[in-house]
């Protein structure tokens, strides 16, 4: 499976259904404008995409050989788009302090990095059981139908969007996200 950053919420199903953390190794071949490095919000004026620029060896290398670029102060700009996207959610005060992080630290590659991000959310959604584990050993909570549409800050001006990243999952669910996934 591939690495993504900040993946949307089918990105997590999959990985929760097919073998938890341990099936991403980043061996395959590195595609361009992809999950890999993009994430898609949902701000006031619509969907916004954020890109982690990168640097790469050669135009056939593997996921796992890519670098993050510092290039246009992107960490800087990701986290304020965040703040300015969710500021006003119901959990974003509550998970801040765990997303911060991923904006202040520098990740050499890329893979790594999405590790990183995975591995935290797996925990901030309850979902550690899945980690290193395959998922048919992992449980899922009743209740909720994992295809059920989820509040959204800004729902009432653009109505529910899909395919968003797992932060606006996170940010506007928060211990109830785990029923989504």
């Amino acid at each position: 499976m591939n690495t993504a950053y900040f993946g949307n919420i089918e990105w997590y199903r999959k990985l929760v259904e097919g073998g938890g953390i341990g099936c991403i190794d980043g061996t395959e071949r590195w595609q361009k404008q992809t999950e890999r490095n993009r994430c898609t919000i949902v701000t006031a004026n619509g969907t916004q995409c954020l890109t982690v620029p990168v640097s790469l060896p050669s135009v056939h290398c593997r996921t796992d050989e890519v670098l993050i670029s510092d290039h246009g102060n992107w960490r800087h700009v990701h986290w304020n788009a965040l703040c300015s996207a969710y500021g006003t959610s119901p959990f974003f005060e509550f998970y801040a302090d765990d997303i911060k992080p991923f904006y202040d630290n520098r990740w050499e590659k890329l893979v790594d990095y999405n590790r990183d991000i995975t591995l935290e959310m797996l925990h901030l959604i309850g979902l550690d059981d899945v980690i290193g584990r395959h998922a048919a050993a992992a449980t899922h909570p009743a209740g909720t139908p994992r295809s059920q549409k989820y509040y959204q800050t800004f729902q009432r001006r653009h109505g529910f969007i899909e395919g968003m990243s797992i932060l606006d999952l996170l940010f506007n669910e928060g211990p109830e996200a785990i029923k989504y996934i």
